[in-house]
């Protein structure tokens, strides 16, 4: 659920290309790599800035309507997990509006390759939005905030071994950090007194569902980057609808068979009844979440396509010291001095990861001025070499 990340940014492609309304140029990976001018991406870099709001906002909003479901009666993990997901069919809207794609971009992916990835994708999706429901159940907003920046750690090894993603000794210290900010948060359990209606016995269950579901959602994402990079090789915000869409819907049908599966479709009525505020309330909530994670995980998926899985994460990360302050004001959690040691580990491992993407970006400017001046002086040399002639 709460998820995911930057400095300088591996570029995907082409303002045009990756803002996905100009299908007809979508390509590889490796043909769009190095694309970008300096001076022509003030537009990229806007919207690449939207993208990163739209996920701090969405994943903060959502997870603290998660809590206030939890708080106001609510009990079924199925409907918090179906909420994830459950928003996708409103991606038709914007997906019939987006231009069709153009035969001059290539031919597209075959169905038969496209139907495994969105029904393997889309369970993965749906038993980790249930992981997620769980933790959130059982540990209070500003832990389990806490507990799923290692998601970052877990997504630098996906990138390294799905994505061939480099992992430097500074990506290596930011996941030996956030490890160790969890850690902590699961050694001072017993010292956090926040959220007393939380199910009792239960803190260590959700710590582990919690860290389990980070690495999965890391899994997912890498997974998503392979799939545009290997299969879709097109980066267009139509096509970023279609893998949202059809995986989420996918995830939703997992979350409808897991709610009568379970029986705890027969509560629901019961559980609107009780509701603090009553129905409307209910219905707000599940709705206001439900728009919140598509917001998000559109956003995500494209920073994904536009950058990398990775810097999708941290972008996500930056969201850790919103989500407890949050929580403190509106939920009665206790930031104690743990949960600060912890928070101040996480931001130390963000900052590591943002440095190593700083060293990333400026060594890669070096080299292109490097280049350039070869360029130069060979092309003096060769212009001396016809005088001398």
């Amino acid at each position: 659920m709460s998820h995911a990340q930057e400095i300088q940014l591996q570029v995907r492609g082409t303002p045009e290309h990756v803002f996905g309304h100009a299908e007809n140029g979508g390509g590889s990976k490796a043909a769009d790599d190095g694309r970008r001018s300096a001076g022509g991406s003030v537009r990229w870099w806007l919207m690449v800035m939207l993208d990163m709001l739209v996920i701090l906002s969405g994943q903060t909003i959502a997870t603290l309507l998660g809590r206030l479901y939890y708080n106001s009666g609510g009990n079924s993990k199925w409907m918090a997990t179906l909420v994830v997901s459950g928003g996708s069919p409103l991606l038709a809207i914007p997906l019939l509006l987006t231009p069709p794609h153009s035969a001059a971009a290539g031919p597209q992916p075959p169905a038969s390759k496209m139907v495994p990835i969105y029904v393997g994708l889309g369970i993965l999706i749906g038993f980790d939005n249930l992981m997620y429901s769980y933790a959130l159940q059982y540990l209070p907003v500003s832990t389990f905030a806490l507990v799923a920046a290692t998601q970052l750690g877990f997504n630098s090894i996906t990138s390294r071994l799905i994505n061939k993603q480099r992992f430097t000794a500074l990506i290596a210290n930011s996941v030996v950090v956030l490890t160790f900010s969890a850690a902590l948060l699961g050694v001072g359990s017993s010292s956090d007194g926040t959220s007393s209606n939380l199910p009792r016995g239960k803190y260590t269950l959700g710590f582990i569902l919690t860290l389990s579901a980070s690495a999965v959602f890391a899994l997912i994402l890498s997974l998503l980057e392979v799939t545009f990079d290997k299969v879709v090789r097109t980066r267009t915000f139509r096509w970023v609808l279609k893998v949202q869409l059809w995986t989420n819907i996918v995830a939703s049908m997992v979350s409808v068979v897991g709610l009568f599966a379970s029986g705890e479709w027969r509560t629901i009525p019961e559980e609107m009844a009780a509701f603090k505020d009553g129905r409307a309330r209910y219905v707000a909530t599940l709705v206001g979440a439900a728009l919140s994670w598509q917001a998000f995980s559109v956003a995500s998926l494209r920073l994904i396509t536009r950058v990398s899985s990775l810097f999708a994460n941290v972008t996500g990360t930056v969201a850790l010291p919103l989500v407890p302050v949050f929580a403190v004001v509106l939920f009665g959690d206790k930031m104690t001095g743990i949960k600060a040691v912890a928070m101040l580990m996480a931001v130390w491992g963000f900052l590591s990861y943002v440095y190593q993407h700083f060293l990333d970006g400026r060594r890669a400017a070096m080299t292109k001025e490097g280049a350039a001046e070869c360029r130069v002086c060979a092309a003096r040399a060769g212009g001396e070499a016809v005088l001398h002639a």
